[in-house]
């Protein structure tokens, strides 16, 4: 999942102008020759990988390259470390050695996948340091300490480079983007808040502003991970971390909301006066318009409570559903808009402040598709010991470069969720590289004769590269390029080398590279139609979970997951499939309530708490048919009917909590049964 937390990153940038994509570009490829000097000084085997280095760390933001960094050190010195533990033992046994290899990646990018934030690298690069590092040594053993030890100098000398030159030349402030990015992100969901109480049916009850706040709200998480590596203020992260949260919590709340209004106004009975006063006033304070103050005043909650309907039924339940939601958003928006004024700037207290939001305890969890996981990290594994063994079999005598070459690009395209689509484009675009590098070869790099005219030869194709890296749809090719042109470049045996065995040479790394993606395309032609389809099902078998006896304990794992799978659906359901994305939207608020209703009946009377009990139990049979089955499952009559009882019987409990479980009833209503009104 590595390039799709990059391309996310990348995606909540702001706008950069031109030349702020320029400048990047131009400060990785001084960072790129300053370590491909250094590497050159020092006489290194492999200088090129110093320069590589630099181009798979660097990030535009000052605290994601330090976060790659890090971890990035730690995974090439395990790799390197696998590599004298197996080679040694196993050197006469290149059948076992590569079963050995295959094995290591496949587990260690299994270990890569599970881990979202930015420890993920460490596998990473551990999964596809030890082919780097064990095949050249296959036939000398001896030399494997040797070249472990090159190639972590080489690493450390890229990333030193990289994070020298990010920190101090002209730094991009994880915190600034991230104050930026949550800003727009308000912006979006005022947008949505406006459309929905604004009366237009057209936009009440669905609106496209929802689908970029959950695409963008993980992107948004990974920026807070980040932070920790820019920051040394523990207020400025607990300030991050409750925006991130509050901002999460928001997606339920308005999309119930933007229910509750709709059923209102088609209502026969209407919107009550008082509830439209208070609704335009939260609509004025959420646009910020001038004089607009805070609805939450004890003489608007007042005068709403006056204006419900005089006796219970669907309208009056209705009306408290609508004012509860309202109550929430309130909260949330105040404390959004104080937490996101304290990112990025320099506080003094390190209290955090008052915040009006006291909902569940957080929980930041991850789903993860274990069978899926499982199945890309063993087919990673497989076609590295494909290849190996290929190599072995063949008797290449120079086929160690390549190979590994291959394995590590492997390990880049395991988490693609389109490998087709990613495998012709890739492709393509390594071959325009091999010609050029050609071109550079032998008719552009014969003519330095010395470090500064290489350096001004390579000026033009790599800060090209650099400034495609800033941009989202082309992040993954051209980090991938960079890493290869070098390789194919291989400039410490520019002058020494002939055409025929570079030409040769540039061959057979081009058929490494392009393997990986082949490989993919073969054995993965499901693309991200299947793991969609796997995320809707997990989705509804957490519902059921939740609505089975005792299913509030795991509420906050539960309401995690389920918003996580909501991040990873929307970019994966395209622009011909919203149906999809509204029945996504409906499983979320569906769990949502469930959990609600789970926490909030135990205070209430035997015969309301059987009531709601009823209903869970419907619920999980619903939930657990609608998890076995490909396409939507119609909710059974029998629930609503259960849901108006437990309505009924909620809506005459005098406790705290039957405010929350009525609204989470209504919920469950008009998101099952959304043309199905009970009687007024």
């Amino acid at each position: 999942m590595i390039t799709l937390s990059v391309t996310r990153i990348l995606s909540m940038l702001p706008k950069w102008r031109a030349k702020q994509q320029w400048l990047f570009s131009v400060k990785v490829f001084g960072a790129a020759m300053l370590s491909l000097y250094i590497a050159l000084a020092l006489g290194l085997d492999h200088p090129y990988w110093a320069m590589a280095t630099v181009y798979l760390v660097s990030n535009p933001l000052d605290g994601a390259t330090r976060s790659k960094s890090a971890y990035r050190i730690a995974g090439t010195v395990l790799g390197a470390a696998a590599a004298l533990v197996l080679v040694p033992p196993l050197v006469n046994e290149p059948l076992a050695l590569m079963a050995a290899i295959s094995f290591w990646t496949a587990a260690l990018l299994y270990l890569s996948q599970m881990e979202r934030g930015p420890r993920s690298y460490t596998f990473l690069l551990a999964a596809f340091t030890l082919p780097i590092v064990a095949l050249p040594t296959v036939t000398d053993p001896t030399t494997v300490f040797d070249v472990a030890l090159v190639r972590v100098e080489e690493t450390v000398i890229g990333i030193v480079c990289a994070s020298v030159v990010a920190t101090l030349i002209f730094p991009t402030r994880v915190a600034t983007v991230l104050r930026a990015q949550s800003q727009t992100w308000l912006a979006d969901a005022a947008l949505w808040v406006t459309d929905m109480l604004s009366g237009d049916p057209r936009n009440v009850v669905r609106h496209d502003s929802r689908n970029r706040l959950a695409a963008n709200i993980s992107a948004i998480g990974h920026l807070v991970d980040h932070l920790s590596y820019e920051t040394d203020s523990p207020a400025a992260m607990a300030s991050a971390r409750a925006l991130h949260e509050r901002m999460t919590m928001l997606l339920p709340v308005l999309s119930a909301l933007a229910q509750v209004v709709h059923a209102l106004r088609e209502h026969s009975a209407g919107v009550p006066p008082a509830l439209v006063v208070r609704i335009a006033a939260v609509g004025a304070w959420v646009r910020a318009e001038a004089g607009a103050a805070h609805p939450d005043s004890d003489a608007e909650k007042g005068s709403v409570s006056t204006g419900r309907a005089s006796s219970p039924g669907w309208h009056a339940d209705l009306v408290t559903a609508a004012e509860r939601h309202l109550d929430t958003l309130a909260d949330l928006w105040e404390d959004c808009l104080v937490l996101q004024r304290r990112i990025g700037k320099d506080t003094p207290s390190v209290s955090m402040p008052m915040l009006r939001y006291r909902g569940e305890p957080a929980a930041r969890v991850y789903h993860h598709d274990h069978l899926l996981l499982l199945f890309q990290a063993v087919s990673a594994g497989v076609a590295i010991f494909c290849v190996g063994e290929f190599w072995i079999v063949s008797g290449w005598e120079n086929g160690a470069g390549p190979v590994g070459l291959a394995a590590s690009t492997i390990c880049l395209l395991s988490g693609v969720d389109q490998p087709r689509k990613v495998a012709w484009r890739f492709v393509s675009w390594s071959a325009v590289c091999l010609l050029v590098v050609w071109f550079y070869l032998f008719v552009v790099l014969p003519q330095a004769h010395d470090f500064e005219a290489l350096v001004a030869l390579l000026a033009l194709p790599y800060i090209v590269i650099g400034a495609l890296i800033v941009r989202p749809g082309f992040n993954m090719y051209a980090v991938l390029l960079s890493v290869n042109a070098v390789t194919f470049a291989n400039v410490q045996t520019l002058y020494e080398a002939r055409f025929d065995d570079l030409f040769n040479s540039s061959l057979a790394i081009f058929a490494g590279m392009s393997f990986a993606p082949l490989w993919y395309m073969l054995t993965r032609p499901f693309g991200q139609h299947l793991a969609a389809n796997r995320l809707i099902r997990a989705n509804w078998r957490d519902i059921a979970h939740g609505a089975d006896h005792g299913g509030w304990v795991a509420s906050p794992l539960l309401r995690s997951r389920m918003l996580d799978r909501l991040a990873r659906l929307i970019p994966m359901l395209s622009a011909g499939q919203e149906a999809s994305a509204h029945d996504e939207f409906v499983g979320l608020q569906v769990g949502f309530d469930t959990l609600a209703l789970q926490r909030d009946t135990a205070d209430m009377a035997p015969p309301t708490q059987r009531a709601v009990v009823r209903v869970l139990r419907a619920l999980t049979i619903y939930s657990s048919r609608r998890c076995g089955q490909a396409q939507p499952v119609e909710a059974p009559a029998a629930l609503a009917t259960r849901i108006d009882a437990a309505c009924h019987a909620v809506s005459l409990q005098p406790t705290p909590n039957a405010r929350l479980a009525l609204t989470a009833l209504i919920g469950l209503r008009l998101t099952l049964f959304p043309d199905n009104r009970p009687a007024p």
